[in-house]
């Protein structure tokens, strides 16, 4: 019985071949989506995210080929948007610990939004 191999290197030093991404994703994008839940509805950082998880997950969910799914999430290999997966969770746990729905604690300079600065 020959062992199920990927691929042997990502050529991303430091990035190691991931041995079950479809797991590793459901894993994550489950908790991405279930810490979204502490966040306000109306939040776009929540309606927006929500919107690419659950894209990214049925993806997951329907493409058994590694190399197809890295073709239609289309951001890099699969260990790269597990890592990106990852950021994301940690993103937002941090939003929602900060409340940054809320208001600003102070008002914003005149021209915070002004771009370009001169």
């Amino acid at each position: 019985m020959a062992s199920k191999i990927l691929k042997a290197t990502t050529n991303i030093t430091g990035l190691a071949v991931c041995k079950d991404p479809h797991y590793a994703l459901k894993l994550l994008y489950g908790k991405i989506l279930r810490d979204l839940k502490n966040i306000p509805e109306t939040s776009a950082y929540r309606k927006y995210t929500e919107d690419i998880i659950n894209s990214r997950l049925e993806h997951v969910e329907n493409e058994p080929n590694i190399a197809r799914l890295e073709r239609k999430i289309n951001c890099g290999q699969i260990e790269e948007v597990i890592v990106q997966a990852e950021n994301e969770l940690m993103c937002a746990r941090r939003m929602a610990l900060n409340h940054v729905w809320g208001p600003l604690a102070s008002q914003a300079p005149p021209n915070q939004w002004k771009w370009p600065i001169v």
